[in-house]
């Protein structure tokens, strides 16, 4: 994503790279209940596997996600930001 001027806002992250930042930055293990998940449920002693399967579960591939993507990617165009399309997707 990129601002109206040409800079560089985000090139994107893989789930492993967010996985191992939000070890890093010890996010609190609770807010996975947002999506509906059960921190019990989820491996305990490794952080870095505990984010990467709550990543996996939370459904960010599935077709509603996509939807709520391009959404927002309407509102950030619309604000100047230009969007590119995902990894191995559309525009």
């Amino acid at each position: 994503m990129t601002r109206p001027d040409g800079t560089v806002v985000s090139s994107g992250m893989t789930w492993r790279d967010l996985s191992t930042l939000l070890k890093r930055l010890r996010w609190d293990r609770e807010v996975v209940r947002e999506l509906g998940l059960n921190p019990a449920d989820l491996p305990p002693r490794d952080r870095e596997r505990f984010w990467y399967m709550a990543i996996a579960r939370a459904g960010i591939d599935t077709a509603d996600a996509a939807a709520d993507a391009d959404r927002l990617i309407e509102s950030l165009r619309k604000l100047g930001f230009e969007v590119g399309p995902a990894p191995g997707g559309k525009s």
